[in-house]
């Protein structure tokens, strides 16, 4: 299949049932990520693939072309939709900018958070997007890194709105126009909405 690359030649390993058995493994588990990232991929693209898109508790979606119509008449319609957020994710993927729509649903989900769970997430998320050596590390100024910083250390339910109001702000004005113009959006409306005519 292209795009895998192998470390070593198959045909080396013949003799080394244990290196053959390891190298197995990990070929292995990059065709279940590869192949599983695709699946995910197609499921987004095309809803007809196992009936609709699979969301996180196995029940499946149903796209309607009105769900997706509505996604292109505002950002906030589109990260109120389970699949809207799915697809606009696998776009930013493409884009090598996942981070801005996964730090906007940590701090989603932090904004929920009971008190006494606040100080590991909050310090969770600082770690992963905040953080100057983030290896997610999302994109916002050095005043407001460090702003966030402070109020990550004695966290309340607001401690990251200004950062994610600046990513969602990000996405708003840089991202979501592409998208709305991206193969991805487009095939998608396109195979809901087959033989129509305006």
């Amino acid at each position: 299949m292209p795009g895998f690359f192998f470390s070593h030649n198959m045909t080396e390993l013949n003799g080394k049932e244990d290196c053959k058995l390891a190298e197995g493994k990990i070929h292995k588990k990059k065709q279940k990520s590869f192949g599983a990232d695709l699946k995910n991929y197609l499921k987004c693209m095309v809803p007809q693939i196992e009936s609709g898109i699979k969301t996180s508790n196995t029940r499946s979606v149903k796209l309607s072309t009105e769900e997706v119509i509505q996604w292109s008449q505002s950002l906030e319609k589109l990260l109120a939709s389970q699949s809207g957020q799915g697809v606009f994710r696998e776009f930013l993927k493409s884009e090598f900018s996942e981070e801005n729509i996964e730090f906007w649903l940590a701090c989603e989900d932090y904004k929920k958070t009971k008190s006494d769970h606040l100080h590991g997430k909050a310090e969770r998320i600082y770690e992963e997007f905040v953080q100057s050596d983030a290896i997610k590390q999302i994109n916002i100024d050095y005043q407001m890194r460090e702003a966030t910083a402070k109020k990550a250390q004695d966290p309340t339910p607001t401690s990251f709105d200004e950062a994610q109001k600046t990513v969602y702000t990000l996405m708003e004005r840089d991202s979501y126009p592409r998208f709305l113009k991206s193969q991805i959006y487009l095939n998608l409306l396109n195979q809901l909405q087959p033989n129509t005519s305006k």
